[in-house]
């Protein structure tokens, strides 16, 4: 019994339950969880892009987030509920499918993913920080970004960018390692501190090119012949976009989902999503034609829309302007990495070495190789097939998904012997064969060849956005087959 429990190293108190005391997550902690979700420089120029840049009817673009959004809810309320009744992390939900070692392993799959674009999103914001701090220099001397020291590049960085590529790594470690509640604050102020630049902003471009934002919104928005046959492919690809834009955070969303107060109020919350997308969508159509306005009457020229926040902020030559627009940025960014990769990737890593590791340690394990990522991708990895080996490994994300819901609702109808999952006995069924269900990797391996071979395969390239849903029935099937008595 006791060797039994060393071989598969599953104690670790990060793991277990949530106190019922501990669980007060309500609807309003998960509106601003989606909110951070959607409040991301992607987020803002996939959605502009849609209703500016393309040629598309402005309702089948609404119709077409709104159903992407709820299908997300539909998604994350299923697998959330795994997580919010019995208090587990996703990576010990895990083990009731794929067995401990299973778990394990596969787990590590989301941490991966996650500690690779925690790296890529920390260069970037790095990035932001390594401009605000170019402008605070210069406008002390504004000599001193000639300095020769400045002019030396290592690995396609100069010693400025290392030292904000270091400031972002330890204000990360700092802010992430405060605990729950801690994050649960952050993401509270986060959502509302950017909802609050977006309504500055909002008020400053309306209150002086008022006639001028609406002629233009006018001109836009196409509203004409919804419904017809050359609007439904349309509707089908940016559904599948969308939908693939929140993909990333469905599988692993029982870390958070396990803090809520009762099931009513998470399901609530991810509702919210939907009302997450429309105020947003307002602001970002909104901010986008109204700079387009303002960069028009001071003749600055562009050679199209411009839909990324930071290649506007680039174009407006205000010093003051730009750090107060970079701080928004960098809140968002920072919120962003939090949910999407951070907390993602220090459950998997615990859950990979229970015995060894604790928040802190496992905080370390991620900034270590954020500052090994962030550091070497504009000479390394921008530059390699890194990115399509990324992708690969997240078209596990739907088959895991498929079977989890599957193995939970249709296998385990919705029981978990909590003991057991830290304390195995010998014929528990969550040993399986030496911690491993071969059933339940049987079918993640097909679910994953189904959703991988969208990308791999040109032919199928119209249905890449669709991979995950596509994996996950695949998967889910399979192993209910499989299981089925």
């Amino acid at each position: 019994m006791n060797q039994e429990k060393e071989n598969f190293q599953l104690r670790n108190w990060e793991l277990v339950s949530i106190n019922p005391n501990n669980k007060n997550w309500v609807w309003s902690d998960y509106f601003n969880y989606w909110a951070i979700s959607i409040q991301s420089v992607i987020g803002f120029s996939l959605i502009a892009s849609f209703y500016l840049l393309y040629d598309l009817n402005s309702i089948i673009v609404l119709s077409s987030c709104l159903i992407a959004t709820f299908l997300v809810f539909i998604f994350t309320s299923i697998i959330g509920k795994t997580s919010q009744s019995s208090g587990l992390p996703f990576p010990v939900i895990l083990r009731l499918s794929m067995g401990f070692n299973g778990a394990r392993y596969i787990g590590m799959l989301r941490g991966l993913v996650g500690i690779f674009m925690f790296g890529v999103q920390t260069f970037f914001i790095s990035k932001s920080i390594g401009y605000i701090i170019r402008i605070i220099l210069y406008q002390i001397d504004n000599q001193i970004l000639s300095n020769e020291y400045l002019l030396m590049f290592f690995y396609g960085l100069n010693p400025l960018d290392w030292f904000s590529l270091f400031i972002t790594l330890l204000f990360q470690l700092y802010l992430f390692t405060k605990g729950p509640e801690a994050n649960r604050i952050f993401i509270k102020f986060s959502a509302f501190f950017v909802y609050f630049g977006l309504v500055i902003f909002f008020i400053i471009i309306i209150s002086e090119n008022y006639n001028e934002l609406v002629n233009s919104l006018i001109l836009s928005t196409n509203i004409e012949n919804a419904i017809s046959k050359k609007n439904i492919l349309p509707l089908f690809y940016i559904t599948g976009t969308m939908f693939a834009y929140f993909s990333i955070l469905i599988v692993n969303y029982g870390d958070f989902s396990r803090y809520a107060k009762n099931n009513k109020e998470m399901k609530l919350g991810n509702f919210s999503l939907i009302i997450n997308l429309i105020i947003f969508s307002f602001f970002a159509l909104l901010l986008t034609v109204g700079a387009d306005i303002i960069l028009t009457k001071n003749s600055i020229s562009v050679d199209r829309l411009l839909t990324n926040p930071n290649d506007v902020i680039a174009k407006f030559d205000n010093s003051v302007l730009t750090v107060f627009s970079l701080i928004f940025v960098l809140v968002s960014m920072f919120s962003t990495n939090l949910i999407a990769n951070y907390i993602p990737s220090q459950n998997a890593l615990i859950n990979f070495l229970p015995n060894s590791l604790t928040l802190n340690k496992a905080g370390y394990v991620i900034i270590f190789f954020g500052l090994i990522v962030g550091g070497l991708w504009l000479s390394i990895f921008n530059q390699s097939t890194i990115i399509f080996i990324i992708d690969n490994i997240a078209s596990f994300f739907g088959p895991i998904f498929g079977i989890v819901v599957a193995d939970f609702y249709y296998v385990k109808n919705q029981k978990i012997n909590h003991k057991e999952l830290f304390y195995p006995k010998d014929d528990t069924e969550y040993v399986y064969s030496g911690g491993w269900n071969f059933k339940a990797v049987y079918s993640l391996i097909i679910g994953f060849i189904f959703s991988s071979s969208l990308i791999w395969n040109p032919n199928l390239s119209f249905l890449e956005s669709f991979g995950w849903i596509i994996g996950a029935f695949i998967s889910f099937l399979l192993y209910f087959l499989l299981n089925k008595k």
